[in-house]
């Protein structure tokens, strides 16, 4: 729509476009009565599946082109698409423990807990088409995986469901036959853009919120073209509506709120940016799920498996994954995920017919807090991002990650026929020194927290159970940055379910 027509008073306007803005865009425009505006500072490919780049369908890839910043430390991906995160991410959908629910009990209340939330699980798979993949992709690689983590003894467990503890199993996929059904396909499909009280206003860069006396008066945006980064060309406008949420992620809804002077009083003061609400929890509690890879060499049979798999358009890097408990894990529960992987490398290039093959061991539930802060009021500019990974001071993190590597290494031994060692011969990395184990940790792409939910009287909370911003009486946020802690799953599930209960509060 050009930013000429566009009206500019909602009854709700939604603030980013990713899996939860989509949920919520799709839902409340179920009324017709309600006027909804979804916007995205990224592009909007349209309805029809066919007219979207092959990029982002495919899902045997992780697609960079939509993304807010290129050639980046790699905590920093973020999608920058209708779609979001399941644009760009493996497709990949797990479940929580119970004990995931308890914590967010405590901080949001009981519609929080695994009873509750569990119709809003299944009316998220079932919208976004889950599945577990069909045998033939399976690679030599993950049928070697499922069998030898069942010889160590992990029971087979529904990784998509509550149910069950440690074990071993397949993911649930939004994809079939490589072909990525992304949270715009299932949520925004043509019948749904189609109905005359939604407006998916895109290539519009939120800048801030006009909030004064505790209520939001207008967002401010940059509308008019997909790179708007530079400001070139693009036209500011002023939206208004009766409910304004925030759906920008773990990154970016704690930008906008931020910018808007709704944050830590000292920190906007650093920024030139005036205090409207002093919320020291904005931008605090960045979790995310730390992991290191355990590589080896690919045995020439697997090599030409695999090689075999891409020549047939069927190489996935990983079809299954382990769910593991570390010896400071909670009976019943689980805090690590072991992910054989074999295929191309994530970064880097090799050979044709060559392969990288290893286990990575990830810390689902981890202890270390980061920040997301502010470097300048410029929305253009991209925030300060700190992940502080394994930097908890009792060096909770640090030991169950040594845990995960350890149970990696006995997967990785089971798999003896399909790959060994390492040829470069370095230092083993259970050996590795915990500074050294630092430099090598990657991420599971899961952060969440920096707009935690909790209690008012809760120092660090900013919103309420139901995603009300505390002291800002027309304004709520619903994504992953609302989680106060990290579950011991991939995310992407676990934020489809809580944006569909989000919706209902809002439907109410």
């Amino acid at each position: 729509m050009a930013s000429s027509s566009i009206p500019s008073g909602y009854d709700v306007v939604i603030l980013g476009g990713g899996v939860a803005g989509c949920v919520l865009a799709a839902r409340l425009s179920e009324d017709p009565g309600r006027s909804v505006c979804l916007v995205e500072a990224g592009p909007d490919y349209g309805p029809r599946q066919r007219d979207w780049p092959e990029k982002v369908r495919n899902a045997r890839a992780l697609p960079r082109d939509d993304v807010w910043e290129r050639h980046t430390a790699f905590y920093r991906i973020r999608a920058r698409v209708l779609g979001g995160s399941s644009c760009i991410n493996g497709c990949w959908n797990t479940w929580g423990s119970p004990a995931d629910h308890s914590e967010w009990v405590r901080a949001g209340g009981e519609r929080w807990s695994a009873p509750a939330m569990e119709p809003y699980r299944r009316r998220a798979a079932e919208r976004m088409g889950l599945r577990t993949a069909p045998g033939y992709e399976l690679s030599a690689w993950s049928a070697g995986a499922l069998a030898a983590a069942r010889e160590l003894g992990y029971p087979e467990v529904d990784m998509g469901s509550p149910d069950g503890g440690p074990g071993r199993g397949e993911p649930l996929l939004n994809a079939v036959d490589g072909l990525r059904r992304n949270a715009a396909f299932a949520y925004l499909d043509p019948a749904t853009r189609d109905r005359p009280n939604l407006t998916v206003l895109s290539g519009a860069l939120v800048d801030r919120l006009t909030v004064r006396g505790g209520r939001v008066h207008g967002v401010e945006v940059r509308a008019g073209g997909v790179d708007a980064r530079g400001g070139g060309g693009l036209t500011a406008l002023t939206l208004t509506a009766g409910t304004y949420v925030l759906a920008a992620g773990t990154f970016g809804s704690p930008g906008v709120l931020l910018r808007s002077g709704v944050g830590p009083a000292a920190h906007l003061a650093e920024n030139g940016i005036r205090c409207e609400v002093d919320l020291p929890g904005v931008g605090a509690n960045l979790s995310d799920q730390p992991g290191v890879f355990l590589p080896l060499s690919p045995t020439a049979a697997l090599n030409a498996a695999l090689a075999d798999k891409e020549a047939a358009g069927e190489l996935y890097v990983s079809r299954m994954l382990v769910r593991a408990a570390s010896e400071r894990c909670p009976a019943g529960s689980w805090d690590l995920h072991l992910l054989p992987t074999a295929g191309p490398p994530l970064f880097g290039k090799l050979p044709p017919g060559q392969y990288e093959a290893g286990v990575s061991a990830f810390l689902m539930k981890p202890l270390s807090r980061g920040r997301v802060r502010l470097r300048s009021a410029d929305p253009c500019e991209p925030p300060e991002i700190d992940p502080a990974f394994l930097t908890d001071p009792d060096g909770h993190d640090v030991a169950v990650l040594r845990s995960g590597l350890a149970k990696a290494a006995e997967l990785a031994a089971a798999l003896g026929p399909l790959a060994g060692p390492p040829a470069d011969g370095g230092v083993p990395v259970r050996e590795l020194s915990d500074a050294a184990l630092r430099d090598r940790v990657g991420t599971y792409w899961h952060p969440v927290g920096t707009c935690a939910m909790g209690p008012q009287d809760d120092p660090l909370a900013v919103v309420d159970g139901a995603g009300r911003v505390h002291g800002v009486a027309d304004l709520r946020i619903a994504d992953a940055s609302v989680l106060p802690t990290v579950p011991a799953a991939n995310t992407q599930l676990p934020v489809l379910a809580a944006a569909e209960m989000l919706a209902d509060t809002l439907r109410a």
